[in-house]
């Protein structure tokens, strides 16, 4: 088991807290105030800089780096954790290990290294402005550095950060540059247009980039984007990200139908029974809840184990062996989407009319994985699927699959 730290000689009868345990105590204090900053939206600063504090945003960052040496499973089993309370806060905490791998896929060893160690010892918090089918930002070479200049949408996490994860395309030049810069830098504005229905908090609205200078240590090029299956792993790492925010967000809403369903609804009247416990409907409703869950939990499970196994084999991974990783992410992609939005608008069927009082805010459960699932349609990862299943095709490596 990783730790945080290794205990004070001092007080070596006082165990050294694990970061699941850091996690469970910071969603705790995450939970009381979701629905109130659900409803304001806007940057939730003052978690973020709890998360700065926690130590967790090295968490898979190798211990010869300064990190805790964490490896997937460990740090997806946090973002579901977090998720539970407050999707919001990880996704940006997913998305902070989804850049940091990206770096580490894409780059070289000199590149890659220094920025861990400076994540580590800084508590960095990396955002994100790599969305490869928005094409507005164009890169312009010149020799020894770059010139970015557009807009990008759907930037997670850039306010607040101290690093960008950027893309760009160049004329002339098939696939996107992909380069990793300070947030600070002169050339980059905050267009602050995020205001949709769910993940409010995830700061994920626009960027300007005007001439913003990228100097060339600073591009991703070696290996670079999806140039070898071990660098193809990233598209992999968001999708299994994504999917661990779909069950937390999946399993709060259970949690809170079952806190409403036994100690505020009440039977109907036609059911002959004195609680809700006993009426036969509800029970059947929280028995196709739970198969889904543990579904979805099993099919997680064993994506990670594929996906750390994979992580391991570095350079010497093969296409087929990421090929394999690829379809049991999906196939946990999928099922947690259909049963998350399952059981996230049915959650009131069982809670009762009380559950349904704005202040609680449990639609945000709903509206916040429904918003996320939308950027990446399932349909077309069930067809990869179906493909496998019958021809043996391997999906093909994109930035979604």
């Amino acid at each position: 088991m990783i730790t945080v730290a290794p205990p004070s000689p001092a007080r070596t009868t006082v165990p050294a807290s694990t970061p699941l345990e850091i996690a469970t105590e910071l969603a705790v204090s995450f939970a009381a105030t979701a629905a109130e900053r659900d409803l304001r939206g806007g940057t939730p600063k003052a978690e973020r800089d709890a998360l700065r504090r926690s130590g967790l945003l090295r968490l898979m960052i190798p211990e010869a780096y300064g990190g805790l040496g964490a490896n997937w499973r460990e740090t997806l089993d946090i973002v579901r954790v977090f998720a539970a309370v407050d999707s919001s806060i990880a996704h940006v905490f997913a998305f902070q290990h989804l850049m940091l791998a990206t770096v580490r896929l894409f780059s070289r060893p000199s590149q890659w290294e220094p920025w861990f160690e400076k994540t580590a010892q800084g508590q960095w918090f990396w955002g994100n402005a790599l969305n490869p089918l928005d094409e507005r930002t164009v890169c312009t070479s010149h020799e020894g550095w770059h010139e970015f200049n557009g807009l990008k949408s759907f930037c997670s996490g850039a306010p607040d950060s101290e690093m960008l994860i950027v893309s760009a395309v160049q004329p002339g030049r098939p696939g996107i540059v992909v380069a990793a810069v300070p947030s600070a830098r002169k050339g980059i504005r905050v267009m602050a247009d995020w205001d949709n229905m769910g993940q409010r908090q995830t700061d994920s609205g626009s960027l300007a980039f005007e001439k913003l200078r990228v100097e060339q240590h600073e591009i991703l090029d070696d290996p670079g984007p999806l140039s070898t299956p071990f660098s193809c792993l990233r598209p992999l790492i968001a999708q299994l990200s994504l999917t661990h925010v779909y069950l937390g967000i999946a399993e709060g809403a259970f949690a809170e139908a079952r806190h409403y369903t036994l100690r505020e609804a009440r039977p109907w009247h036609r059911a002959g029974v004195a609680h809700t416990d006993q009426d036969p409907y509800i029970l059947e409703r929280y028995g196709e809840f739970w198969i889904g869950l543990e579904g979805v939990r099993a099919l997680a499970a064993r994506a990670a184990e594929k996906l750390d196994a994979a992580w391991l084999k570095g350079d010497t991974l093969t296409a087929e062996e990421r090929a394999e990783v690829a379809v049991a992410i999906a196939a946990a992609r999928v099922s947690a989407t259909r049963v998350g939005l399952d059981i996230c608008t049915r959650m009131f069927e069982v809670a009762g009319a009380r559950a349904t009082h704005a202040g609680l805010a449990l639609d945000r459960y709903w509206r916040n994985l429904r918003t996320q699932s939308l950027h990446d349609p399932v349909d077309y990862k069930t067809r990869e699927l179906g493909e496998w299943a019958l021809t043996g095709r391997a999906p093909v490596p994109t930035f979604y699959s």
